[in-house]
């Protein structure tokens, strides 16, 4: 199914039903306020969203309105915990590559996870609001989870079951601070303000096929100021899947419902039938510079514009599209 969360003028917004073509939703108050309120009780929630969800696909029940993403915020406004983690290695031997250095063995053998921000999540049509381009404004597509509860200690097959539901984002880096957070071992969280999320997420059955080996094997697109420069597929070079990433969020902790767990930025190899292009702008950077150039894409200007979007296996949008624009703040 496909859930959306919607502006309502509440720190949690509206849980409503999605069609699976995106056209159509259901609020769905009458079962859930809210996603947060549905994945506290998710096995006795979980039923009577999917039966409206087929409703909805099946016929035209009472009160179904068109979808707009525009009133969508974050289909999880806040969440219990938030953390990123190193699956796309290539991204990350990249980043040392460009420095002049190997990515060290550890990052091969188990993932590298990392806090962010849970709460603030932007909404697929929020702006980016930062107040100075020198600080390098960055984009990067990203894939995501919603974890129910999880043991600690939990198996990757635990954690496989524990998966809710899939989320697309856009986690916006400000690339110039980013350098001396992690020099001093304190991760991205001050150099990564504002994360937003596709207007819905969705269980891992709306995949099909595609959802192979804990991985969502599909084609993701990026597109900035109007121009593509990034075909991805997100199950190629994914060093590990999602049960993984959960799986080692909770080797020494037990995981609440509502926790997010993402990927970082997605990043293919190119090959030489296939050049992916990026998914985002510092990737490219420190491609030119591992090629033996100088980095010459420029990072984010205000007015710029950023589209990322998932294809399902019909080319149909899975998650709907974030689009969203660098402005100053007001005033």
């Amino acid at each position: 199914m496909k859930l959306a969360t919607l502006d309502d003028g509440t720190r949690d917004g509206q849980l409503a039903v999605v069609s699976r073509d995106l056209k159509t939703a259901h609020v769905a108050d009458g079962i859930a306020p809210s996603l947060r309120a549905a994945l506290d009780d998710w096995a006795f929630i979980a039923p009577q969203l999917d039966l409206l969800y087929r409703q909805l696909n099946d016929a035209a029940p009472r009160r179904v309105f068109d979808f707009d993403p525009a009133r969508c915020l974050a289909p999880l406004p806040r969440a219990s915990a938030r953390v990123d983690g190193a699956a796309y290695l290539h991204f990350h031997e990249l980043a040392h590559g460009a420095a002049g250095a190997t990515l060290p063995q550890a990052w091969h053998d188990a993932p590298v996870l990392w806090r962010t921000a849970s709460d603030g999540l932007l909404g697929p049509r929020a702006d980016i609001v930062l107040a100075h381009a020198e600080w390098d404004i960055d984009f990067g597509a990203a894939l995501a989870i919603v974890s129910g509860d999880l043991a600690q200690g939990a198996t990757a097959d635990a954690a496989h079951g524990a998966i809710r539901l899939l989320m697309l984002s856009n986690d916006i880096t400000l690339r110039a601070l980013a350098g001396d957070v992690t020099a001093c071992g304190m991760g991205l969280l001050q150099a990564q303000p504002a994360t937003a999320f596709a207007p819905v997420a969705v269980t891992p059955d709306e995949l099909g096929d595609a959802w192979r080996g804990g991985k969502a094997q599909l084609p993701l697109k990026v597109v900035w100021n109007g121009n593509p420069v990034g075909h991805l597929e997100a199950g190629d070079d994914m060093a590990f899947n999602f049960p993984q990433l959960l799986a080692e969020l909770a080797r020494q902790r037990r995981v609440c419902a509502g926790t997010i767990v993402g990927t970082g930025v997605v990043a293919n190899k190119t090959t030489r039938c296939h050049t992916p292009g990026y998914a985002s702008i510092a990737q490219q950077r420190w491609q030119e510079a591992v090629e033996g150039g100088e980095a010459m894409t420029p990072f984010l200007r205000f007015g710029d514009t950023v589209r990322i979007e998932m294809l399902d296996e019909r080319g149909k949008s899975l998650f709907g599209a974030i689009e969203q624009t660098l402005k100053r703040p007001e005033g």
